[in-house]
């Protein structure tokens, strides 16, 4: 029988918590038949992400006091160190088979990250152990999230289907399309001041719930609905340019292979700054990259002339990177080989 599994999720970065933990939960559901519970403190971001969520074979309940009396599953993971219930963890402890506890930590490209992954960490009271799984990007880590189905779905996206079903205006000669999913600090007005001078038309995607602001120029707005999780990948495919936040968007803008952007969720003492540096030092165009994105997240001045005359460069290299990252474990599949193990 394949093992049953709990989830634990408490939503911090609006959707992006929840989005890596759905994405988590129906990689294990769908691809490797494990029976899931989603356990998670606030629900809203799932009603978008996955509106057909109560079709599917994820159970989703909610993370709420007073805890419920169940039995704990075989595998129990907690999305970032977010700690489940007491009286859960006390039934752990009582379970007659000593549950696999993992804590999947979020992603950073830092060195020390493939040291960590993997190791174990005794309860001080109880007889339990927690394992330390780290997604990454060295085969010494877990690797990254991807469908086993994703190079199917981008290989039959047809751009200009995508474009009708919103009512985007055909793709214009020169055209640049980009997406724009940042948090509010980001200097848009910035960017779009500088894109208003452009020589090329401009089309900027909105996804759902990004709001349009003034421009002008060459630069034109198309605001998009929100699109389930599944269809996010839709956009990326669509642009030359992606313009990402968070862990799950910036995943799937490298899956792209096409030019992106992050926003790091921004840290006390600017401690994101190491985490973007250390991921810019891995990427094979990572010193073209950093001037822009170090201006995106607030510490310098934005140079869009000098970003935008090196994306043919940064086409070949986001391609060369998404080859890389291919070659590394898949998140899902790691966490099912590292429980299997310990389950015999």
């Amino acid at each position: 029988m394949p093992p049953t599994c709990d989830i634990f999720c408490a939503v911090v970065d609006n959707y992006g918590d929840a989005g890596v933990c759905w994405r988590l939960a129906s990689q294990l559901a769908h691809e490797h038949g494990w029976q899931v519970r989603l356990w998670i403190d606030d629900p809203q971001p799932l009603y978008r992400l996955a509106p057909d969520m109560a079709k599917g074979p994820i159970e989703v309940r909610h993370w709420d006091a007073p805890w419920p009396a169940v039995d704990p599953a075989e595998v129990v993971i907690e999305a970032f160190a977010c700690d489940p219930p007491a009286e859960y963890v006390a039934a752990m402890a009582r379970a007659e088979h000593q549950p696999v506890w993992i804590n999947l930590e979020y992603l950073s490209a830092e060195s020390w990250v493939a040291s960590c992954h993997g190791q174990a960490s005794p309860h001080p009271r109880l007889p339990l152990v927690k394992h330390f799984l780290f997604p990454g990007f060295d085969a010494a880590t877990g690797g990254l999230l991807r469908e086993v189905d994703y190079e199917a779905r981008r290989a039959a996206f047809n751009e200009s289907a995508f474009r009708a079903e919103f009512g985007l205006p055909p793709r214009q000669v020169d055209e640049l399309t980009i997406s724009m999913f940042a948090y509010p600090h980001a200097p848009l007005p910035d960017l779009l001041t500088a894109l208003a001078t452009s020589e090329r038309p401009v089309s900027i995607l909105l996804p759902g719930g990004v709001q349009r602001t003034s421009s002008n120029g060459a630069v034109n707005q198309f605001p998009l609905p929100f699109l389930p999780q599944r269809r996010y990948d839709e956009i990326l495919w669509a642009c030359d340019l992606n313009f990402v936040r968070g862990e799950d968007s910036f995943v799937r803008a490298q899956w792209a292979a096409k030019p992106f952007v992050w926003h790091i969720y921004p840290q006390e003492d600017d401690a994101h700054r190491v985490k973007l540096d250390a991921f810019l030092d891995r990427h094979p165009a990572g010193n073209v990259l950093r001037p822009f994105w170090h201006a995106w997240n607030g510490w310098r001045r934005l140079d869009w002339q000098a970003f935008a005359a090196s994306l043919p460069d940064q086409e070949v290299a986001a391609k060369t990177w998404r080859e890389t990252l291919s070659g590394l474990p898949n998140l899902a599949a790691a966490l099912v080989q590292f429980s299997g193990e310990r389950l015999k």
